[in-house]
């Protein structure tokens, strides 16, 4: 069977440097498509592809490290227009061919169920690594991913003419000085996935906008039928079984917690200034977490981005990343603020259930109710946070977050992320764990 071609090494000239390794990875591509497809390889073929596709990654490292600053500036004209994640490593795809997929090969194995993929999206995870790494660049791309989303400036004025706005995945509505917005996916017990990610960001680009609200809340919608018919549920996560089928894109990651999760956390930024606490400015608003019957997973994480997190008695919380085998995204960076790195490690990598109504619980929950108590003291602790005016509050808000964790420190983690996140989205351990804890392939997707 075929090798890997021969190494290539970086000059330093950029143009010199893209045709040698264009052409290192097309010879790559074609000795790796000469090989059966995943689910038919046997154990030589298995190693003989996994060789080839690692060299090829190797060799993608070498190229950025020499050339991700050169390549970044002349896919934002110097860092002078915003390009979001999901166009920009598509933009590099193109200028750079062989360096990340194209649209058409993710577009292929998307078709696939995750196991059968050789994982073509784990190159946008090197690219997105060294990008994030480098700390203008980076700085520049977490910017573009706090801007609001083009669809968010009509989508506002639907809401202030209205005063309900219906995403499908995801709804906004009133409640006195509060804009809420609604977690819908309801067949999934209002998980995440990629059909809801989009109306999620447009959401909460809307309540942070509008001039209307002071603050922001966001609730799990009800569910209308199964174990949980008739109550809210706050977040159950990542769509496990999504993930199982492949319908799970690795960008996903990326653009929901550099988009949806960081906005609530930092705000919206202006394109003319950048979001930093001390010399720079965003638009930002409070937020209220209302947890209902449970926060899993995403859900957990979230609520490390809260301002104020409401609970009923009855709620949990878990971030179950052993048996999903991945990263919990943002979770390994802030949940030990909160509860210390000990518990933060048992809850990470032993999956260690919290329940809303403990020690431990009320150390990330402020408040903790009957669960028909909800309503109630969503809109008593509104009027509590509005009641010295949202100025003083953002300031003090802006302060909390500079002492731990200011936008430079979310870049450094983003880009460790973006990297660790690539390889466990493609990693058999993956398969295994959610065939083993979540039953996956007996589920309807």
């Amino acid at each position: 069977m075929d090798g890997a071609p021969a190494p290539v090494a970086a000059s330093g000239d950029f143009a010199a440097d893209v045709a040698a390794f264009s052409g290192y990875w097309r010879d790559a591509a074609e000795r790796l498509s000469r090989l059966p497809a995943k689910p038919d390889r046997d154990a030589a073929a298995y190693d003989a592809a996994e060789s080839l596709k690692q060299a090829a990654r190797e060799a993608r490292f070498a190229f950025l490290r020499r050339h991700a600053r050169t390549l970044y500036d002349r896919l934002t004209d110097g860092r002078r227009k915003f390009v979001r994640i999901e166009r920009l490593v598509y933009d590099a795809a193109a200028l750079v061919p062989g360096l990340a997929p194209t649209q058409a090969e993710v577009a292929a194995e998307a078709e696939l169920r995750q196991s059968e993929k050789d994982g073509v999206e784990i190159d946008q995870g090197i690219l997105c690594n060294q990008f994030l790494a480098d700390a203008e660049c980076g700085l520049h791309l977490c910017h573009a991913m706090l801007l609001p989303r083009e669809e968010s400036a009509e989508a506002l004025a639907k809401f202030q003419r209205d005063g309900t706005l219906d995403l499908g995945y995801a709804k906004v509505e009133r409640q006195g000085k509060a804009a809420v917005l609604l977690l819908s996916n309801r067949r999934f017990l209002n998980s995440e996935d990629n059909a809801t990610q989009a109306a999620t960001e447009i959401g909460a680009d809307v309540c942070i906008l509008d001039r209307q609200s002071e603050v922001a809340v966001l609730r799990g919608d009800v569910v209308p039928e199964g174990k949980y018919a008739g109550r809210r549920v706050y977040n159950a996560g990542i769509n496990l079984t999504h993930l199982y089928y492949g319908k799970i894109p690795f960008l996903w990651f990326l653009i929901r917690d550099m988009g949806f999760v960081n906005k609530m956390f930092r705000g919206l930024a202006r394109p003319e200034i950048l979001p930093d606490e001390v010399a720079g400015d965003s638009i930002e608003k409070l937020w209220i977490s209302a947890v209902e019957t449970f926060a899993i997973g995403g859900g957990c994480q979230i609520l490390l981005a809260s301002d104020f997190n409401i609970a009923g008695r009855d709620a949990y919380m878990t971030l179950p990343a052993r048996k999903e085998g991945i990263i919990p995204a943002m979770a390994n960076l802030r949940l030990s603020r909160f509860v210390g790195d000990r518990i933060a490690r048992q809850a990470i990598m032993y999956e260690r259930r919290i329940e809303c109504d403990s020690e431990v619980g009320r150390m990330i929950c402020d408040e903790v109710v009957e669960p028909g108590e909800i309503d109630a003291t969503i809109v008593r602790v509104i009027d509590r946070l509005t009641g010295s005016g949202a100025v003083g509050a953002i300031g003090n808000r802006r302060a909390l977050r500079l002492g731990v964790e200011p936008l430079d420190t979310f870049r450094r983690y983003a880009a460790l992320y973006a990297r660790e996140q690539a390889w466990c989205h493609f990693s058999p351990a993956l398969i295994s764990n959610l065939e083993h804890y979540w039953n996956a392939a007996s589920r309807r997707a």
